[in-house]
């Protein structure tokens, strides 16, 4: 059926409630180590990567075409995975550690019978394997991001003049088209700078909200389900930074 990896795991972790000897769910990393051991159609390699292959004595449980029509599956699998890129990686660092934040796909089995998917945003912990910063789903991540935007100064998008040519050429399509007055929309709040961020955010493609996000003047601080920016402060001819 052409089940990616990650689809695999969830359907044995979610559906089946596979357990492991140990008693212990499956990891990601074990369905990919399953997927790709030769073991299972009776061969394997000794040692790995020389090139020497030997015939198992046991019975294979799979054919060779089987595995190798895998193996293809598990390269498509993993360009899908290189390719994909979430709204919100890589502008965010964590409020503990100074980590990156990392996003990944979250599958839950309902009661109905259906399976709900969510991204969930978290520390990298490339700089601690501890750090006990928490995770946050991305619906959550832009509620507190869309709350940012009514907290800071209109000029902290860094592209604040583009986002006003675009509501310029709204209005624009309101007068010509729709033969409405675009300046009435404007004086009244209903259209502006701000609240045209909030919808990219809300309803904008990948490469918009990141576009968005990544002309911040200042750095976007993740900490416990809650997000700030991190003023720079400025540097002085010492090199030395200005705390007063």
């Amino acid at each position: 059926e052409k089940w990616s990896g990650r689809k695999i795991y969830n359907w044995l972790k979610h559906d089946l409630n596979f357990k492991t000897r140990g008693n212990k769910s499956l990891t990601l990393g074990g369905v990919y180590r399953i997927l790709d051991d030769s073991m299972y159609y009776g061969v394997f390699e000794r040692p790995k990567n020389s090139g020497n292959w030997y015939e198992g004595k046991h019975k294979p449980i799979i054919t060779k075409e089987l595995f190798d029509l895998g193996q293809v599956q598990l390269k498509r699998d993993q360009i899908v995975r290189e390719n994909k890129e979430f709204a919100f990686t890589k502008l965010f660092t964590c409020g503990y550690c100074a980590s990156g934040i990392s996003a990944e796909d979250k599958y839950k089995k309902l009661r109905d019978g259906t399976t709900a998917h969510y991204v969930y945003y978290g520390c990298t912990r490339a700089r601690d394997r501890d750090c006990k910063n928490q995770y946050i789903r991305e619906e959550e991540l832009i509620a507190e991001l869309v709350k940012l935007l009514d907290q800071i100064n209109i000029n902290e998008l860094g592209m604040r003049h583009k986002l006003e040519d675009e509501i310029k050429r709204f209005h624009h399509f309101q007068k010509v088209v729709l033969g409405s007055d675009g300046k009435k929309e404007a004086d009244e709040g209903d259209v502006n700078i701000r609240t045209y961020a909030k919808y990219l955010l809300k309803e904008g493609s990948v490469s918009e909200k990141r576009e968005l996000l990544g002309n911040l003047r200042s750095r976007l601080i993740y900490r416990d389900k809650t997000v700030k920016l991190l003023e720079e402060r400025p540097i002085n001819m010492l090199g030395q930074s200005n705390t007063k």
